[in-house]
């Protein structure tokens, strides 16, 4: 079977978010299972200036439609041994120091990258990259910035060779959906989105939408958060089309790379350790952590890590004065990394300006920092207030630093509270409502636990580190979830075998 994702994202060559991770290992655990996944991504100029040397020229090819023709040229690289394709054309994505800008121009570049992504698909069809013919038997859609690819492979149903072609979208983000397109639409040259549940709900002018309402399969990136998504407080305005699809719609938990997220070999942080030596070996990290950011080396005094965009989702504006009245009354520090809202960023700084001599707060996307806060924590606070996914919690219980987490989305779908006793039950503390005296008092439980239950701390400890936190599980289930886009693209027998094709006819 040939995967070809198409997507907005992909680390390490561009990430704003959770999308990036998993476009940028998800294909790669596919390929470990025999699936040939590749990717397709924009070339944005700071991947064109950092990677210029990894990434080299393969085609071009002129693209047309209503507004005239473009140029696209594509570029390629192998990462981990996944094969990607990076679409450059002037003016959409030929430069500048930016991924995202204002919705206005994102919408027009991301249906100008919608629909040139089936004309590389037709180009690789015809072995315009080394002669190799590659075509794809499913197209996979991320998020809104790729939600037309589904109803463009709907209007082509018709032409030869991509009769057969399944498509699939995934949903990491519902809060941003491309609306009103209508007007972009319409001059790219886009027929007209008839079908009944969008005409209905009047979402014929969302991207997002329309990709719900056209792809063969749906999914969503935790189980919690695919049950969340078919009510108003998450679905925002688009549960109607789940509740219409949701024999089709289902939710696949993300993974980790277990071999690159891995407190064993990681270079970024000073002392390596797993499983069998975290108990003598993680202190030195917290040690090293305290040093690096002038706070006082003291193994015994807590210490609260946050690696996150600083914004209300995240619910760091209801964080931040819990931990304000936290800093106040214990005698625990404080570590922040992450950038985004001014107000949060300011709030955040705030904490610093007032307790200087136990709180950090480093405005700035860091992710050698990040690791080593991951590595040094006891505890990991993630007070979202809706979370599809997550992964830093995730990446936290793999290095063992404990999250103290919300009940929402994947959160609740990985952490278990601790039992508050002996620690035979939990990888973590988790609350319910978004308030601040509920993030403190969660933090002073967690705190008051490595204080006082140090062998509960580290029993915990032990089971997160050990969890199944790969993408084996999840491998399967997006077989499953491909094989059903195929019978519903009318080809029921490539459920039955994994299968290519060359050269489309």
């Amino acid at each position: 079977m040939r995967v070809l994702f198409i997507a907005s994202e992909m680390a390490p060559f561009a990430k704003a978010g959770g999308l990036g991770d998993v476009v940028g290992s998800l294909p790669r655990a596919l390929r470990a299972h025999g699936i040939d996944a590749r990717v397709l991504m924009p070339l944005y100029g700071p991947v064109k200036d950092r990677f210029h040397r990894q990434i080299e020229y393969a085609f071009s090819f002129p693209f047309h439609r209503q507004p005239g023709t473009a140029d696209v040229h594509i570029h390629t690289t192998e990462q981990d041994g996944v094969p990607v394709y990076f679409l450059e054309s002037w003016p959409f994505f030929s430069g500048g120091n930016y991924l995202y800008t204002d919705l206005n121009w994102d919408r027009e570049r991301f249906i100008f990258f919608s629909q040139a992504a089936l004309g590389v698909a037709w180009e690789l069809g015809q072995g315009r990259h080394n002669g190799e013919a590659w075509f794809p038997d499913v197209l996979h859609a991320h998020d809104w910035h790729t939600g037309l690819v589904p109803f463009l492979l709907h209007e082509a149903r018709f032409s030869p060779g991509w009769e057969d072609v399944a498509s699939v979208l995934t949903i990491h983000n519902m809060a941003y959906q491309g609306w009103e397109a209508g007007g972009w639409l319409w001059m790219a040259g886009v027929p007209g989105r008839h079908h009944p549940d969008l005409v209905y709900q009047d979402k014929t002018d969302n991207l997002l939408g329309i990709g719900i309402a056209y792809a063969h399969k749906l999914n969503t990136v935790s189980h919690r958060h695919a049950i969340e998504l078919h009510y108003p407080r998450f679905g925002e305005g688009l549960e109607g089309l789940i509740w219409a699809r949701d024999a089709d719609f289902t939710g696949i938990l993300n993974g980790l790379d277990m071999d690159h997220i891995n407190p064993a070999a990681d270079p970024h942080i000073p002392y390596r350790y797993d499983v069998s030596n975290f108990r003598t070996e993680r202190v030195k990290n917290k040690l090293a952590l305290q040093s690096e950011l002038y706070l006082e080396q003291n193994p015994d005094t807590p210490l609260i890590g946050i690696v996150s965009r600083l914004v209300a989702q995240k619910g760091m504006d209801f964080a931040a004065p819990g931990l304000r009245r936290l800093l106040a009354e214990t005698d625990a520090q404080l570590v922040v990394v992450g950038t985004g809202e001014p107000e949060i960023e300011q709030q955040m700084r705030t904490l610093e300006w007032d307790f200087g001599w136990k709180a950090r707060i480093v405005i700035d996307y860091r992710a050698d920092l990040a690791q080593r806060i991951y590595a040094g924590a006891d505890v990991l606070l993630v007070p979202s207030r809706y979370e599809p996914c997550g992964l830093t919690q995730m990446i936290a219980m793999r290095y063992g630093a404990l999250p103290v987490v919300r009940e929402t989305g994947g959160l609740a779908d990985t952490v278990t509270s601790f039992d508050n006793a002996d620690g035979e039950q939990g990888t973590g503390f988790v609350f319910l409502f978004e308030d601040p005296d509920a993030v403190r008092l969660t933090l002073r439980w967690a705190i008051d636990t490595y204080r006082h239950r140090r062998a509960a701390f580290e029993r915990m400890q032990e089971r997160a580190m050990r969890l199944d936190l790969g993408w084996e599980r999840a491998v399967k289930q997006y077989l499953a979830l491909y094989e059903g886009a195929l019978v519903n693209a009318g080809r029921p027998e490539a459920a039955l075998a994994t299968m290519g094709r060359g050269r489309p006819h």
